[in-house]
């Protein structure tokens, strides 16, 4: 164990602020040696996210409003863990809502919390092989209240250019395709 490691600040209290349908938020009281200090955080179950690979190397995106945005973005099918969810049920459920698709095999990759300064949402990367008798639907799945998604079905390279053209702009997206490209499509 590391020095830094061994002296975790200590914990001394917490006040629930929010209380909402995704996340809660509470103010932290923390003491680091002399320093007493407080933080806002916002707790979150988890995510999971999936890249679908077709036998012909193309892979699938979803198009789908996002409010805090205000705009439509294309990201990998990806969803909030349930209650306890672990996160490979979480990633095939999330595949199959959005876009109608099973898995053949799965394949966990990595693991990233997405703001740690501020957020304990730790998301799940999965790569899921696909197998066409799978198939549920043309596209589009069982989606949450709220949710209008377009599935779209395209080359690795062209998912690439997307990024770097500035048509994909979701972190969780850019983050897992750049790991296919070099892990996955080599």
């Amino acid at each position: 164990m590391t020095e830094s490691e061994s002296s975790i600040p200590e914990f001394l209290d917490s006040k629930k602020v929010f209380s909402g349908r995704v996340f809660d938020v509470t103010i932290d009281t923390v003491r680091e040696g002399d320093k007493t200090y407080t933080r806002e955080v916002v707790h979150h179950s988890g995510s999971a996210v999936i890249l679908p690979v077709f036998e012909d190397g193309t892979v699938a995106l979803v198009k789908q409003y996002r409010h805090p945005a205000v705009k439509y973005l294309l990201e990998l099918p990806a969803g909030t863990l349930n209650d306890r969810e672990r996160p490979e049920d979480g990633a095939a459920r999330e595949l199959e809502e959005e876009t109608g698709y099973r898995l053949q095999e799965v394949r966990k990759v990595f693991e990233a919390f997405t703001s740690p300064g501020a957020v304990t949402e730790k998301l799940h990367f999965f790569v899921a092989e696909y197998d066409p008798s799978m198939r549920i639907g043309d596209g589009g799945g069982l989606v949450d209240e709220g949710e209008d998604i377009e599935v779209l079905e395209l080359p690795i390279d062209q998912a690439l250019a997307m990024i770097a053209d500035g048509r994909i702009v979701d972190a969780k997206t850019i983050m897992l395709l750049q790991y296919a490209a070099l892990h996955v499509f080599r």
